[in-house]
């Protein structure tokens, strides 16, 4: 883990319905870009894991974990995430430590 920061920070969706109805075409797009953007950077190491939870009410959210070298990169990694830049998600930072590496 090349000596780096960890953060994380929490997503979750502005819309309810996205979860109990199902995303609109435009909120499908943006999904998929989000995914892709999260795909990029886990392919050079930024992002560690991502994922949600499988609940279908307002409890659920998603994780993505990543190292950076500084608080600030790691929000504007955040703020770049096309579903926190378009809307579709509310995000929260936080500083974090993986205690337990899986290898």
């Amino acid at each position: 883990m090349r000596g780096q920061l960890q953060f994380i920070y929490m997503i979750q969706p502005r819309r309810l319905g996205l979860l109990t109805e199902g995303p609109t075409p435009e909120e499908e797009n943006i999904i998929g870009r989000h995914f892709a953007y999260l795909e990029d950077l886990a392919e050079k190491g930024v992002v560690l894991l991502a994922g949600r939870t499988q609940d279908a009410d307002e409890s659920s959210f998603g994780i993505v974990i990543l190292q950076t070298e500084s608080e600030q990169a790691a929000r504007e990694i955040m703020k770049n995430d096309p579903a926190v830049n378009e809307k579709l998600m509310s995000a929260r930072l936080h500083p974090y430590r993986i205690a337990i590496p899986v290898s």
